[in-house]
């Protein structure tokens, strides 16, 4: 395979959402948020997705096709589905999963050649170890860190301690954490040191995300911060960090600085926030609110 400048490998979930304004059900997962922001900006970055789904989702890897992403898919006997509930503060939200699916394998990547793997972690088993550090021998590796920190029990999502963080935050170049998680990962409870001890255990950018109050990059000993643009109109948060890493990672990729970087990818999560589903905008209406 050719070398793609991004490759993000993760799940096509189903996800039932429910908030005050709508109850919906749709694909979801970051694989999915991330392939379709990517999609609808400039084809100036090589892009392929690797995800493994069960015929109920096919449909939606085609949809995918059809839309110009590249796309490997395995098959797989069952699939993840996420119920998502939000109160109205989107910045809480609480989850069961209804099914899961088989973790990634090495055999399943051989093929796979890229600049940079971002790993669309969903739960704690996703990727063994030993998968991280195999794409990590062949190109950077970018990680949200939602997936590692919670495991399911019955039906219900529950905390976990990250058991191989120091093992595999080495292999890392790029990390996404909200508040929560940084504090979970460190156990520090202000966001600039946590980022400082991240970057510490080996990670060459934090990127620490605040909801309402933005979001800042850690990287080569400096802060970067970006505040965030208010939506017209709060519809839907799912999916959002996920189109923060697509928009981060795509200017990155282009050779954009942290902070043009992440104000980019903070514009497209205030047009993600408007509407319910994958974000669907030109690159024009990002920059208008970027600036």
């Amino acid at each position: 395979m050719e070398k793609k400048d991004i490759c993000c490998i993760g799940h096509i979930t189903r996800d039932h959402i429910v908030t005050p304004r709508h109850d919906a059900y749709s694909a979801g997962g970051t694989a999915y948020y991330v392939a379709w922001a990517l999609q609808a900006l400039p084809r100036d970055v090589d892009f392929h997705l690797v995800t493994a789904v069960s015929g109920e989702v096919m449909p939606e890897v085609e949809r995918l096709r059809q839309g110009g992403i590249s796309v490997t898919a395995y098959n797989s006997p069952t699939n993840v589905f996420f119920e998502n509930r939000y109160g109205e503060n989107m910045d809480n939200r609480t989850q069961r999963v209804l099914a899961k699916s088989a973790p990634f394998t090495i055999s399943q990547l051989l093929s796979t050649e890229a600049r940079l793997y971002h790993l669309g972690t969903l739960l704690a088993d996703d990727f063994a170890p030993e998968v991280v550090e195999y794409l990590a021998a062949k190109g950077d590796v970018s990680i949200d860190v939602q997936g590692y920190l919670r495991r399911v029990d019955g039906e219900q999502v529950v905390s976990c301690e990250w058991g191989d963080k120091l093992r595999l935050l080495r292999h890392t170049a790029i990390l996404k954490v909200n508040e929560w998680e940084c504090q979970t990962l460190t156990g520090l409870n202000v966001p600039f040191a946590a980022a400082e001890q991240i970057h510490d255990w080996g990670v060459r950018e934090v990127i620490v995300t605040l909801g309402g109050g933005g979001s800042v990059v850690f990287a080569d000993g400096r802060f970067y911060e970006t505040p965030a643009f208010p939506p017209r109109q709060l519809v839907d948060a799912t999916g959002c960090g996920d189109t923060y890493s697509a928009g981060y990672l795509y200017c990155r990729a282009r050779g954009m600085d942290y902070a043009e970087s992440s104000r980019f990818a903070a514009a497209m999560c205030t047009l993600k926030l408007e509407h319910t589903g994958p974000f669907a905008h030109s690159i024009d209406e990002v920059m208008k609110i970027a600036g």
